[in-house]
């Protein structure tokens, strides 16, 4: 439940152009268009692949050997009404993307990832509450403003590969998601509200014994841990005026929130030693760490006070060296580097013919 969707974003910004070719080098992907799979400007990414086409795609992470992704896909023309959990490996350059459904179909799924193993997958999901779609929150009521459902029905399952459950792994009354994994495989950091507030959880996986790792008022999720295992990443809301507080209390108390002004947060990994990295404002969020466990990749709309468009960013823990790194006109976000740091996913809405779909693209990192 880390999604900002792009039908906040008005048609008209969105231009009609032809169609590139997804196969495409850095040199030969910029076309004569509004909408490419990769722009002039973005000297880091190179040989972009496009995986999928069509549908809103997003939230694609690599397994931890970088041959697989699980990403969560709503596509109501191919019987997806909701998100539901797929899985796919890689494609080699010029071949097509296959994938498969590997949550249940019921309900709807959201943020997963591959076990150390390989051979299971951890993800959110609502089934257990209803076989059908939870219903999308009447944002009229909230003054048309953009707003998460927090569904008390999700919880986190472990699944193999081919879609059967083999564990529940959170049985608490409330939303459970957002759930990564450590990079030895033994450690679930995961959102709950469980408490009363949007808090950080790690569980150990064996045992099934956690902590609550953070402490103040505010939403946090969207968590990963460090690739050295040390540190965690997130973002966080931090209301602070009388109004602010008294605005997300009552949207938490309906299940609700309103994900509009975030920043990135950084601590060990243990929760102590908490330092906040962005103060730009707006939302800054989908944060994870470069391969050396130091440099940190977000997405963010600080640029655009109109509330578009998302590109990515990169900035030292300190605050330091911040550089923009995507260039897309309307949405990028949810980035993540492959295991050996070469290869870089991202997802987007480039070259998705004038619609509002989202679409995971690859592509080789370039320093």
């Amino acid at each position: 439940m880390n999604r900002f969707l792009v039908l906040l974003l008005p048609v008209a910004a969105i231009a009609i152009f032809n169609s590139c070719t997804t196969q495409a080098s850095a040199k030969q992907s910029v076309v004569a268009s509004n909408d490419t799979i990769l722009y002039p400007e973005e000297k880091h990414l190179a040989n972009v692949q496009q995986l999928t086409f069509g549908g809103d795609n997003a939230e694609a992470y690599f397994s931890y050997d970088g041959k697989w992704i699980i990403f969560q896909r709503t596509s109501v023309k191919s019987g997806v009404p909701c998100d539901q959990m797929f899985i796919g490996k890689l494609p080699k350059p010029g071949k097509k993307f296959e994938y498969k459904m590997v949550s249940t179909g019921k309900g709807r799924a959201t943020c997963g990832a591959f076990t150390k193993d390989g051979k299971h997958v951890i993800y959110a999901s609502t089934h257990l509450g209803a076989d059908t779609c939870p219903p999308v929150p009447d944002r009229k009521k909230y003054g048309n403003r953009y707003i998460w459902p927090l569904y008390d029905s999700y919880d986190i399952f472990m699944a193999d590969l081919n879609g059967k459950i083999v564990k529940q792994l959170t049985h608490s009354k409330g939303y459970d998601a957002e759930a990564t994994l450590s990079p030895d495989g033994t450690k679930m950091i995961y959102t709950s509200d469980k408490d009363g507030d949007l808090e950080l959880y790690v569980m150990d996986l064996e045992s099934g014994k956690e902590v609550r790792i953070t402490h103040e008022l505010g939403y946090d999720g969207g968590a990963w841990f460090s690739p050295d295992g040390k540190k965690i990443i997130w973002r966080a809301s931090r209301p602070k005026t009388e109004a602010a507080i008294k605005e997300y209390k009552e949207l938490l108390a309906e299940d609700m929130v309103a994900p509009t002004n975030m920043e990135v947060y950084v601590a060990n990994a243990d929760g102590s030693n908490v330092s906040q990295v962005t103060s730009f404002g707006q939302a800054n969020w989908a944060p994870s760490f470069f391969p050396d466990s130091k440099r940190i990749i977000f997405a963010s709309n600080q640029e655009y006070k109109r509330g578009f468009p998302f590109n990515l960013y990169a900035i030292n823990e300190d605050g330091s060296g911040f550089e923009k790194i995507t260039h897309e006109k309307i949405f990028d976000a949810f980035p993540m580097f492959s295991p050996n740091g070469k290869k870089i996913i991202f997802c987007s809405n480039r070259n998705n013919g004038g619609t509002h779909d989202t679409n995971i693209f690859l592509a080789d990192w370039v320093d």
